[in-house]
C-alpha cells in the first residue's frame, strides 16, 4: 500500500484506536488533535491542588481493549494497571436509604432483599437474566458488526434467533419494562438510570438499554491514573507502531477532489495529503459544515430536539463528611419523572437533580490518606447550546448540595472548576453540549447513528456519536470498525485493480 496515507482527526478514544489499528496494519498514519494531549472527553481538569478526572469514570467491557491491544502485539494488563471493583456503585435516596450493587450478583440480590424485600430480589434476578439475554443477542451483530439495519438483525438471527430478537423489547420503554420486574419505585429509578449512560431518558429510551446494566454487572474496573491514562496508553502504542501524533493543531477543512477525500488543511494552513480520512469528532460537526461544505453531505444532521443530554460538572478539591462514599455514588432525586420532564420537555436544569459523585481516589471503602481529595460531581443538563447564566449555575450548585445533604453528605470545597453545556459545546463544536450524539429515544434511534463509512468516498467516522454508540468501550469499538472499513476498502480496491482487463472497467 505504498501510495495510501491516512489522516485521523481527533484523539478521542475512537480516533486513537483507529490510528493504532491502521498503523499496526502498516499504513502511514497522521493523527491531528487540537488539544494539547490525547483523550477527548477522557480528560483531566485542575481544581486547585488536585487533578480531577472530568470525563468518563466507569471502565467496563474490558475485553474490547484486551482484544485491541492483543491484535496490535501488546498486553493491556502490562500497559495499564486495572483493579476489579467489588462495589459497583453506592446508591442513596435519603440519609437512611442506601443500597450497594456488587460485582457478585448474588450479593447484590441479598442486598436488594434486605433493602426492599425478597420479592424485589427475585425481580432483580429476572431482570439480570433478561439484560444478559439482550446483550448476548446484540453483541455479535450490533456491537461487533458494522451498523446493521433492523432487517439485517432479523436476517442474521435467522428463524431460530427471531424470537430472541423480539425478547429485547425494542418497542417498550425502559421504564415500562422495569415495572415488569420491580414494584419498588426506587429500584426502577436505580436501573432506569442506565439510560443516562447514553444521555437519554428512561421514559423514552427502549428496553434494549437493559444491556447497559448487564455490561456493568459483568465487571467494573478502576484504572490507575484514571481513564485519561488509558487514552495515553493507546496513544503510546500507536506511536510505537509508527503513527505520527500531532497535538495542539486543529483541522480547518477536509479536502475533496474528483469526488473523494484528498487530505486535510490544518488551522496553520498546512495541507496534509491523504487517501483516507477518519473523523473522530461528533458527527454533527461534519453535518454543520465545520470541516467544509464538500463533506457536509457525508452525514445527516441531528435536530436539536434529538440531541442527547449534556451535564454540569463540578470538579472539586474537597473534604466530604457524613456519608460513607465509595468510588461511584449516586444520590437520587425525589421525583424521577419530574426531573426528566425538566430535562427533556422544558429543556432546563432539574429543580431536584440526581447527582453522581465519583470519589476517584477511593477504592471500595475508606477515605484516602490526606486531604483534600479529588471529587467529580455531575448533574444532567439539557444540550440547549445557550450559555447558562451565573445565577443558573449557582442555583444548580445549590440544588445539588441540597440533594447531597438530604442523603447525609456535605462537602467542604477548597477549590472548584465548573464545566457547563456551553463549555462542552466549545470543546466539541456543533453539539450544543450533547455528550453522546443522538439520544437513544425510540426503537429506531440506534439505527440512525451513522456507521463508519460515509457518503464521501475515503471519509470514515469514529467516536461516541456513531455506531455502535457512546461510552468508552463502544467508542473504542467504533475506531476499530473504522479501521476495519478502511482496510476492507483498500483490499477491495486492490483486487479490482488486479482484475482490470484492457478495454474493461475496474470496479470495487
Amino acid at each position: 500500500m505504498p501510495d495510501e496515507r491516512v489522516v485521523v482527526i481527533g484523539a478521542g478514544i475512537g480516533g486513537l484506536v483507529a490510528a493504532l489499528k491502521l498503523a499496526a496494519a502498516g499504513l502511514p498514519v497522521t493523527l491531528v488533535e487540537k488539544e494539547a494531549r490525547p483523550g477527548g472527553k477522557m480528560r483531566r481538569v485542575a481544581a486547585g491542588p488536585v487533578a480531577v478526572e472530568a470525563g468518563p469514570t466507569v471502565f467496563t467491557m474490558r475485553w474490547v481493549f484486551e482484544e485491541i491491544f492483543s491484535e496490535c502485539g501488546a498486553d493491556l494488563a502490562a500497559r495499564v494497571a486495572l483493579r476489579p471493583a467489588d462495589i459497583l456503585a453506592r446508591h442513596a435516596w435519603g440519609a437512611d436509604e442506601h443500597l450497594d450493587l456488587f460485582a457478585d450478583p448474588e450479593r447484590s440480590a441479598r442486598a436488594i432483599a434486605d433493602f426492599a424485600g425478597p420479592r424485589e430480589a427475585e425481580g432483580f434476578r429476572r431482570f439480570r437474566d433478561q439484560a444478559g439475554a439482550i446483550y448476548r443477542a446484540l453483541e455479535g451483530p450490533f456491537i461487533r458488526g458494522e451498523r446493521p439495519t433492523p432487517l439485517d438483525l432479523v436476517r442474521r438471527a435467522g428463524p431460530r434467533g427471531l424470537g430472541g430478537l423480539m425478547r429485547i423489547q425494542p418497542f417498550t420503554t425502559l421504564w415500562a419494562a422495569l415495572g415488569e420486574h420491580f414494584r419498588d419505585p426506587r429500584l426502577r429509578q436505580l436501573f432506569g438510570r442506565y439510560a443516562t449512560y447514553c444521555g437519554s431518558s428512561p421514559f423514552s429510551a427502549p428496553a434494549t438499554l437493559m444491556l447497559v446494566a448487564h455490561v456493568e454487572m459483568a465487571g467494573v474496573w478502576t484504572v490507575a491514573g484514571g481513564l485519561s491514562r488509558l487514552a495515553g496508553a493507546v496513544a503510546d502504542l500507536a506511536a510505537e507502531h509508527g503513527a505520527d501524533l500531532r497535538y495542539g493543531t486543529g483541522v480547518e477543512r477536509i479536502l475533496v477532489e474528483h469526488g473523494r477525500v484528498a487530505g486535510v488543511v490544518l488551522a496553520t494552513g498546512e495541507r496534509l495529503p491523504a487517501t483516507h480520512v477518519v473523523a473522530n469528532g461528533d458527527a454533527a460537526a461534519l453535518a454543520e459544515g465545520l470541516f467544509g461544505p464538500e463533506v457536509a453531505r457525508a452525514v445527516d444532521p441531528v435536530p436539536e430536539r434529538e440531541r442527547s443530554l449534556s451535564a454540569v460538572t463540578f470538579a472539586v478539591a474537597g473534604r466530604p463528611a457524613g456519608f460513607p462514599l465509595t468510588r461511584h455514588n449516586v444520590f437520587f432525586s425525589g421525583d424521577y419523572a419530574a426531573e426528566f420532564a425538566d430535562l427533556t420537555d422544558h429543556a432546563r436544569l432539574p429543580r431536584d437533580p440526581t447527582v453522581y459523585v465519583c470519589a476517584q481516589e477511593r477504592e471500595d471503602d475508606g477515605a484516602p490518606p490526606g486531604a483534600p481529595e479529588a471529587l467529580l460531581c455531575l448533574v444532567n443538563a439539557p444540550a440547549r447550546g445557550a450559555a447558562l447564566s451565573p445565577q443558573e449555575i449557582a442555583r444548580c450548585h445549590d440544588t445539588m448540595s441540597r440533594r447531597l445533604s438530604a442523603c447525609g453528605l456535605t462537602i467542604v470545597e477548597t477549590a472548584r472548576t465548573t464545566t457547563t453545556p456551553a463549555d462542552f459545546a466549545h470543546l466539541f463544536p456543533a453539539t450544543g453540549g450533547a455528550l453522546y450524539g443522538r439520544a437513544s429515544h425510540g426503537w429506531m434511534a440506534s439505527f440512525r447513528r451513522p456507521g463508519a463509512r460515509t457518503k464521501v468516498p475515503g471519509l470514515y467516522l469514529a467516536g461516541g456519536s456513531v455506531h455502535p454508540g457512546p461510552g468508552v468501550p463502544m467508542a473504542a469499538q467504533s475506531g476499530r470498525l473504522a479501521a476495519a472499513s478502511v482496510l476492507q476498502d483498500l483490499a477491495s480496491t486492490a483486487r479490482s485493480r488486479r482484475a482490470a482487463m484492457p478495454g474493461g472497467t475496474s470496479m470495487r
